[in-house]
């Protein structure tokens, strides 16, 4: 009980800082591009951090760990395919996509590539904001519950009212500051988890070495004493099984390739060419530490508690937090867990919002020039409403069809728009009349592909890929593009 009123007590305080922090960013905002895009104007270790928050959330403090726990060795596969993928992004995409949003005055990932094949922008903008925001704000409801589900197992409180609660701490400060807000409160997000990733596998690793009560004194001889599907980087499978494996995890790594609004996005708000280059160095160094952090917590939960010594494997980073380290301090850790789930539901819900308003809005609905004022306003309106409307969803849908379809986002989403921009960014010859039809399919095969039970066989982060880039590349030849609009 003691231990549980001090989480309390240090969320309260945490949360309480992020929202009056969040406020106070935002009252900067002016005009719909400092509320979609931050007025470009993201220092780059802000802009770092923010993505790397929005990018890892719960993953990298329960997910993963989780996982680790779980599988043992062969858990670095999923976490190799990650890194690389992240690495790739900010080395390869990252500065190409600030200077592209700049020179083509973009507010938004969707209105980017818009912009960018103005021979087809208008059903660009229609396909790609209506997907966008038919998912993500899934996305958003799936994590209304994941925070109403957390502060029921942490409080004990009724899980619908923990969905209102984390609906209520997210609102205001994305409401009032759009991007910026969000950038400011992840990154204080990042910087915790950082902190919890660095610190922990430390003080863990000193821990089962001089504590007797552990189930072995060491990650290598844990992993050993649970056995060859933990002690072998293919977890004990050989042949095609173990090839399967292989693929289907490091195929995280696709979706990372530009493909990804919410971290798109962070390029694309990027100052200046020097902030770029910061924000590179930054970004890389926080994921390799924060991937390798995330798998020592759970292979040192083996250490502590057993390979089977755990009902819920998501709960080791918690569990080993409050083994190691006084409740007051674990509280913070754990605390920043909870928090972490936060930097993803706000950033959904900012793109979502803006997406719909600046691609859909505001050109269809409005055809006279929005001044900056009512820009925003018609922003912060769309942004509650999607919120309200995304928390009425957490409470009728069930939940099984909510993470069924956040399930399809990676590889729909991801992947596809991926393609995109890697066509967009790196052949001269793809132009805007291949662009829908590549949505399309890609989403479509996606929901195939799943539906199907194939995902079971070859993960559907790799066939989409693969499917929407040959459909890609054949509509390039196969539709001619407008001349009068043909891109460069």
């Amino acid at each position: 009980m003691e231990g549980q009123t001090q989480i309390l007590i240090v969320l309260v305080l945490y949360l309480s800082f992020l929202i009056g922090f969040g406020v106070y960013q935002g009252r900067k905002a002016k005009s719909g591009k400092d509320f979609a895009i931050a007025g470009r104007q993201l220092p780059g270790w802000i802009a770092a951090l923010s993505e790397r928050a929005t990018g890892e959330s719960a993953w990298a403090l329960l997910g993963l760990p989780g996982f680790a726990y779980a599988a043992g060795l062969s858990a670095i596969w999923v976490a190799v395919g990650c890194v690389a993928g992240i690495i790739v992004a900010w080395t390869v995409f990252a500065g190409r996509l600030r200077r592209e949003a700049e020179k083509y005055d973009a507010t938004t990932f969707i209105d980017y590539i818009a912009r960018r094949h103005s021979d087809a922008e208008k059903w660009i903008r229609i396909l790609g904001s209506v997907t966008v925001v038919f998912f993500f704000f899934f996305y958003v409801g799936a994590q209304f519950l994941g925070g109403g589900k957390t502060l029921s197992t942490l409080f004990g409180v009724d899980p619908k009212i923990g969905m209102l609660i984390t609906a209520v701490i997210i609102l205001p400060y994305t409401v009032l500051g759009g991007l910026k807000s969000v950038a400011y409160t992840d990154t204080v997000q990042a910087i915790v988890m950082i902190l919890t990733l660095t610190i922990a596998p430390i003080v863990g690793l000193v821990y089962i070495a001089n504590h007797p009560d552990v189930f072995a004194h060491s990650v290598s001889s844990a992993l050993e004493m649970s056995g060859p599907e933990y002690s072998t980087i293919l977890g004990g499978l050989v042949g095609g099984a173990a090839f399967v494996f292989v693929i289907a995890e490091f195929s995280w790594f696709f979706g990372y390739l530009g493909g990804m609004p919410q971290l798109s996005i962070r390029f694309m708000a990027i100052k200046d060419e020097k902030n770029a280059k910061l924000a590179r160095n930054v970004g890389v160094s926080w994921t390799i530490l924060a991937y390798i952090g995330a798998l020592l917590i759970g292979w040192i939960g083996i250490a502590i508690f057993g390979p089977t010594g755990l009902e819920d494997q998501e709960a080791v980073m918690p569990s080993v937090m409050l083994k190691l380290f006084p409740p007051f301090l674990a509280a913070i850790f754990i605390t920043g867990a909870i928090a972490a789930m936060l930097s993803t539901a706000d950033s959904l819900l900012i793109l979502s919002a803006t997406e719909l308003s600046e691609n859909l809005l505001k050109p269809f609905v409005y055809k006279d020039d929005f001044d900056p004022k009512r820009s925003l306003k018609l922003s912060r309106i769309t942004t509650v409403a999607l919120g309200v409307i995304a928390l009425v969803t957490a409470y009728l849908v069930p939940s099984k069809l909510i993470y069924t379809i956040v399930g399809y986002t990676w590889a729909g989403i991801g992947d596809t728009f991926s393609v995109i921009v890697i066509m967009t960014l790196f052949w001269k010859r793809f132009h805007g009349r291949a662009v829908p039809p590549t949505i399309v399919t890609g989403l479509l095969f996606t929901i195939f592909w799943i539906s199907s039970g194939l995902e079971k066989v070859v993960s559907a982060r790799l066939m989409t890929f693969i499917v929407t880039a040959v459909v890609a590349v054949i509509a390039t030849y196969a539709l001619k593009p407008k001349e009068a609009a043909a891109t460069a």
